[in-house]
């Protein structure tokens, strides 16, 4: 992947960088995480309006997408010994960290 730049590659470095910007260095232990994946914009108003903040059931798993976070923030995450991770739907993606 060092020479390859795959699109899902290139998508991760990116995610990588944006956490970066925000000024996410690490997280509070314990902690509650909580995805907020975009709804498509193929679905109608009615179906978003009904969807937003609901659970979010299709992939990706909710241990996959924490397990990005972590390898984005740290080199070593096995420090890392409670964290709590759910995903929702939303009209804008973002992650919500909050210390327990």
């Amino acid at each position: 992947d060092k020479w390859a730049q795959r699109p899902a590659v290139v998508k991760y470095r990116a995610f990588k960088d944006r956490l970066r910007a925000a000024g996410l260095c690490e997280i509070p232990q314990p902690c509650k995480v909580t995805f907020h994946l975009p709804m498509p914009d193929s679905w109608s108003k009615r179906k978003r309006a009904s969807m937003a903040g609901q659970p979010h059931l299709s992939r990706p798993d909710v241990d996959n997408i924490s397990k990005g976070l972590l390898d984005a923030l740290y080199k070593d995450d096995s420090h890392i010994w409670s964290l709590w991770g759910e995903k929702r739907w939303a009209v804008d993606g973002r992650i919500e960290i909050e210390a327990l």
